[in-house]
């Protein structure tokens, strides 16, 4: 059941500590469907309201901010990341060999 997943897509995002970021894949790949990238990012747009889930830590594996309707969340979302220290690359690129989660299970 779809829903399902995004509660465990929710779960797994909240893991992701202050600092580091995880790609769509990566959070997919972790939760035994590395095809599911995408309904991933499709669970975090659909994130209701007054959910605690730092949605922000989340990127492409390009370590890029992805495209949003109206592009104002790409800002909010860089601005939130560069609060936790996360450092862009003069292309907007976060690098991944230094912020990305490397989760435990």
């Amino acid at each position: 059941m779809i829903t399902n997943f995004f509660e465990d897509v929710y779960r797994i995002v909240r893991m992701i500590p202050a600092g580091h970021v995880a790609t769509y894949g990566q959070i997919a790949d972790y939760l035994g469907n590395p095809r599911a990238a995408r309904t991933v990012g499709w669970a975090l747009h659909s994130m209701p309201g007054g959910k605690d889930i730092p949605w922000h830590r989340v990127i492409n594996s390009r370590g890029r901010i992805s495209p949003s309707p109206g592009g104002h969340r790409a800002a909010q979302q860089r601005a939130m990341l560069e609060d936790e220290g996360i450092i862009f690359d003069e292309t907007g690129r976060v690098d991944l060999q230094r912020f990305q989660w490397r989760e435990t299970r």
